[in-house]
């Protein structure tokens, strides 16, 4: 009875599962892409207590363990989307569903995002289903818009949830991020980051009233200081060439680790953004402007970025659909992107970027279980996901819109048309 059949089904019967503790299970027979570049056929991937601990073969199973049988499928770590906002958004035009933005101040560091989210936003077990396990859930808005989090797609509250709070630092670089030209963005920018290394160095002074007056509160400076280490990554929204390069100057001036996102122009000056060592976060279905920074959009960026030495990352730039994440990657191929590079892209290459590769992104042991079942090639419309592990766990892959599918399908065909009264 040990198949993955009854795992999907006992999942399935749960709903979604809790998972702060992690699950045993054994992945067996399929052809196990490790995103490291090593392929195996006829593999096993063993988790024991949510956690990997062998890849490969001849691997025993322990007694006891459940299994899936991927014999004939593939296998691939969990997605990935470095750029979405689930959990914390449900109707965008209804207010009182949003929980993405501050408005006021253009600079908004101190805000983080984690109180906000929603383990039960309808969005997760749709995009969930789709092989998505692990998001950066962020803000926007502003020129810095706050702290993003970086969640499992599984979990009935948001401490079962978390992978790491204030995991980056949300910005943007445009004409309007700090209420007017390019080169007020940079001002602003600078400013801040300047005030947040006074302020460190200050604290007591500036308590007591005897310091100038800094150019953002208390909790945003403060919220800076491990930006300003290099601890946490600043990913901004950045397009237009040349503002491409402004932010890597800036980036530089202050030992940022950075990671551009967006960067339709970005191929322009990919030869800068690689002596930077600075991944960019793309969407590769982006090939018409969306505005005059946006004019060299084309849809072999990622190509032309990876044979430039760059670290790409995929993006759906989404939350209802950020299950488009694997149509993404696989238009990516199509022009011109490597495979193996694009599944990196949507797995390992996301995960080190923000600081989570040592426990994610790739099936190797000591890693998190994140883990999909696939009936053949991710990067094909045909292609489903058959199950979608998450620290072991066989997670359910129902969701609003499959229950809404079946109410309607299954109608009574019988049932008389309606009729209005007096017609």
């Amino acid at each position: 009875m040990n198949t993955w059949w009854l795992a999907i089904l006992l999942a399935l019967l749960a709903g979604s599962p809790s998972i702060a503790v992690g699950q045993d299970l054994a992945v067996t027979g399929g052809t196990v892409h490790t995103a490291t570049g090593e392929v195996l056929e006829g593999a096993t991937v063993l988790i024991r207590d949510g956690i990997i601990t062998a890849v490969g073969h001849d691997i025993e199973v322990p007694a006891g363990v459940p299994t899936v049988d991927a014999t004939g499928r593939v296998v691939t770590p969990g997605l990935i989307d470095a750029t979405t906002s689930l959990g914390l958004v449900e109707v965008g035009m209804v207010s009182s569903t949003v929980d993405t933005r501050l408005d006021g101040d253009p600079v908004r560091a101190a805000f983080d995002v984690v109180d906000g989210i929603n383990p039960r936003s309808v969005l997760i077990p749709v995009n969930r289903a789709a092989g998505l396990t692990t998001v950066l859930s962020a803000p926007g808005g502003g020129l810095i818009a706050g702290q993003a989090a970086i969640i499992d797609l599984a979990g009935s509250s948001v401490d079962e949830m978390i992978v790491r709070p204030r995991a980056a630092m949300v910005a943007s670089y445009s004409a309007g991020a700090a209420g007017g030209a390019r080169g007020g963005a940079s001002l602003r920018l600078r400013e801040v980051l300047d005030d947040a290394r006074f302020w460190r160095e200050n604290q007591a002074a500036f308590s007591a009233g005897g310091t100038r007056d800094l150019a953002a509160s208390r909790l945003d400076l403060e919220a800076l200081g491990p930006v300003l280490d290099g601890e946490t990554p600043l990913v901004v929204g950045v397009h237009r060439a040349s503002d491409i390069e402004s932010v890597l100057r800036i980036a530089d001036e202050y030992g940022l680790d950075l990671v551009i996102s967006g960067g339709e122009e970005a191929w322009l000056v990919a030869d800068r953004i690689a002596a930077a060592g600075v991944p960019v976060l793309l969407k590769p279905l982006t090939n018409s402007p969306g505005g005059f920074d946006r004019l060299g959009s084309r849809f072999d960026n990622a190509m032309m970025l990876e044979r430039a030495g760059v670290d790409v990352i995929i993006g759906s730039f989404n939350s209802h659909n950020a299950r488009w994440l694997l149509q993404e990657a696989g238009n990516a191929v199509r022009f011109g992107l490597p495979w193996d590079v694009a599944l990196r892209a949507v797995t390992l290459a996301p995960a080190q970027a923000l600081g989570i590769g040592d426990r994610y992104g790739s099936l190797e042991p000591g890693k998190v279980g994140n883990l999909v079942v696939w009936t053949g090639d991710p990067f094909e419309l045909s292609t489903r996901a058959e199950a979608v592990v998450i620290r072991g766990a066989v997670t359910s892959l129902d969701h609003r819109q499959l229950e809404l599918f079946r109410r309607y399908r299954e109608l009574d065909e019988e049932r008389p048309a309606f009729k209005r009264p007096g017609f």
